[in-house]
């Protein structure tokens, strides 16, 4: 089998897999709209296949080479760091110094690191702080798309290189919209169990998808924005304070440890043809 066909399998097989990840996770935050009885199975089906699926797309990445050593170190190191900054708010407000970082690395390391990232730093933290129950997988998807998504930044308009305060801009928007997007998510798995049955707000099992959004998007627009603007403050604050260091360290750290491959879901075979090439001296 050539290079190119074993390089296509490779980049198949993960998206693949990410594809089904992300298509559980989205079901185990959807599902008040789609079932039609008030039940936990949906919820424990998610939570069990939650933490499998995301370690095999961690498996998958360094079988394919996309993460060799050094980059599993980087990795480790990174979602350590963001794993003892997150209980540093000690919960005020969603105050949670780890999701700056967590944007940084993805911008700098890219999607597919991004996404490994942020479900890693969820899972340590739970050991920091005993946060482990149901709400856990969610919190470890809902930070792996946010890593997904800050690393599909485009890095380049047209031919010229998004840096400078252009990108800390770009990231500070970002940073806000994480922010916010985290706490859509994360009321999505508590408000189904938040507020009884008997209030003008509350789920309805069986209801019409139409009732059930407005409840919904009523209750977390009056019940999280104490913690969604204060996170989304602290977060955009961090990015435009600490943010050119942080890129130029951790680009620094990239260009030192001479990464075989940018860490990506993205295209990487021209790359890696190239790379296997130069190895054999045929260019």
């Amino acid at each position: 089998m050539s290079n190119t066909q074993n390089v296509f399998i490779f980049r198949f097989r993960t998206i693949f897999l990410f594809v089904i990840t992300s298509a559980i996770s989205a079901l185990g935050f959807l599902w008040p709209f789609l079932v039609t009885t008030r039940s936990s199975n949906i919820e424990k089906l998610f939570l069990w296949s939650a933490v499998p699926i995301a370690l095999a797309v961690l498996i998958v990445e360094i079988s394919n080479r996309r993460l060799d050593a050094k980059s599993v170190a980087l990795l480790g190191v990174l979602a350590g760091i963001a794993s003892v900054l997150r209980p540093l708010g000690a919960g005020v407000a969603g105050i949670e110094p780890m999701w700056f970082l967590l944007i940084l690395s993805a911008r700098v390391f890219g999607s597919g690191f991004g996404f490994v990232l942020g479900v890693l730093s969820l899972f340590v933290s739970a050991f920091i702080t005993g946060g482990f129950g149901p709400w856990l997988a969610y919190q470890m998807f809902a930070a792996g798309w946010i890593g997904f998504l800050a690393g599909s930044i485009p890095q380049r308009f047209f031919r010229f290189k998004i840096r400078g305060r252009v990108e800390i801009a770009l990231l500070t928007l970002y940073a806000i919209f994480a922010a916010m997007f985290f706490g859509l998510l994360m009321d999505l798995q508590f408000w189904p169990w938040a507020v009884g049955s008997q209030t003008q707000l509350s789920y309805i099992p069986g209801g019409p998808i139409s009732d059930n959004v407005h409840r919904y998007l009523v209750f977390h627009f009056t019940s999280s924005m104490a913690w969604d603007v204060p996170r989304a403050i602290f977060t955009s604050a961090l990015t435009i304070i600490a943010g050119p260091a942080i890129l130029f360290t951790l680009r620094r750290a990239h260009r030192k440890a001479a990464f075989v491959a940018p860490i990506e879901f993205g295209d990487l075979a021209g790359r890696t043809i190239e790379r296997v090439k130069a190895q054999t001296g045929q260019i």
